[in-house]
């Protein structure tokens, strides 16, 4: 566990020297880049995993080749930080399990976490679901078979999220804990790994799309490298919060499945679930925009924005309350 203020103060009062880490910062820094390079460097040792200008990462066999080479790579990384946490002093192995995320399960803290990020969600999931007309499908559970049959959704709703949640807070926060980081410090440092994870994708891209100029192609990668990196810190704060691996997967499938949230542009859709003459105004009979989807009242873009702050606001507000679990792997303040 980290060290508290408290912790500390107490070791001062109490004269005690205090015990060094099982494992230094920098030993933990550099097993959470060894365990990067066995996630990704495997990619570019296979013809059957590498990309190339005829063969796509989004490929049914490079998928499939690349999720058997990731689960290898998971399964050696916890392997490896379960017998580190196992053999230093007053570990065990259900210690291990616990700061590994996987028992106990967390359900619980699952459906929290899972509820608080959709409250951030709550622009987006109105355009998905009231302006676009997806509630529909998401009652009777349409298209939820669509999405995970393929490839490339059972890659990026299934796969993806478990192993780089395996590999990423369950095998690398516990190593971080090990050597007494600061929880400020590991929740903004795991995350920098998990997006330089990401980089390579800027390599396929070239690749798989030479005539893209490449500022377009940079700035891609950028705002991947972005968005990944700030999700890494939130799921590395949810798993000391809520010390529940199920619970950063779930919410990782989540986010996978929403996409990047829209921050700007006017909203446009097929229907409504009250019509689209929501507001003062409505279509006009016969105009459509030109990528076949009628005109919209400004009234619905107005309401998404204001939802998209609603959202914000309250997500921060309930960070912490829906985030306390009794299963936390370390205490914060």
């Amino acid at each position: 566990m980290a060290p508290t203020l408290f912790s500390r103060l107490r070791t001062y009062v109490s004269g005690e020297e205090p015990k060094p880490p099982a494992i230094t910062s920098n030993v933990a820094i550099a097993l959470l880049v060894l365990y990067t390079l066995i996630y990704v460097v495997p990619f570019y040792l296979s013809a059957s995993t590498r990309p190339s200008p005829q063969l796509s990462r989004d490929a049914p066999s490079v998928i499939r080749a690349r999720i058997r080479s990731v689960v290898t790579s998971c399964l050696l990384c916890s392997l490896s930080t379960f017998i580190i946490l196992s053999s230093m002093a007053e570990g065990t192995p259900i210690k291990a399990i616990h700061l590994l995320g996987y028992f106990p399960i967390g359900i619980i803290e699952a459906v929290k976490t899972v509820a608080l990020t959709a409250i951030l969600f709550t622009g987006p999931l109105f355009e998905a679901g009231i302006v676009e007309g997806g509630w529909r499908d998401w009652i009777h559970l349409r298209g939820l078979d669509e999405i995970i049959s393929g490839w490339i959704g059972w890659r990026n709703i299934i796969a993806g999220p478990i192993t780089e949640e395996v590999l990423f807070r369950s095998a690398s926060v516990p190593l971080l804990l090990l050597s007494e980081t600061s929880n400020f410090t590991t929740i903004f440092l795991t995350p920098i790994t998990f997006g330089l994870a990401h980089i390579h994708h800027f390599y396929e891209f070239r690749i798989t799309h030479p005539h893209t100029p490449v500022i377009g192609a940079l700035l891609r990668s950028l705002l991947q490298l972005t968005y990944t990196t700030l999700f890494g810190g939130y799921a590395t704060f949810l798993y000391l919060r809520t010390g529940s691996l199920l619970s950063v997967i779930l919410v990782h499938a989540f986010c996978n499945w929403m996409g990047f949230p829209r921050f700007w542009g006017r909203l446009s859709g097929p229907e409504t679930i009250i019509g689209s003459d929501f507001g003062d105004g409505k279509k006009h009979d016969g105009e459509l925009r030109s990528s076949g989807t009628p005109e919209l009242s400004i009234m619905w873009t107005v309401a998404y924005y204001i939802l998209l702050v609603i959202g914000a606001v309250s997500w921060w507000k309930l960070l912490w309350p829906l985030t306390e679990s009794d299963l936390a792997l370390t205490k914060f303040g």
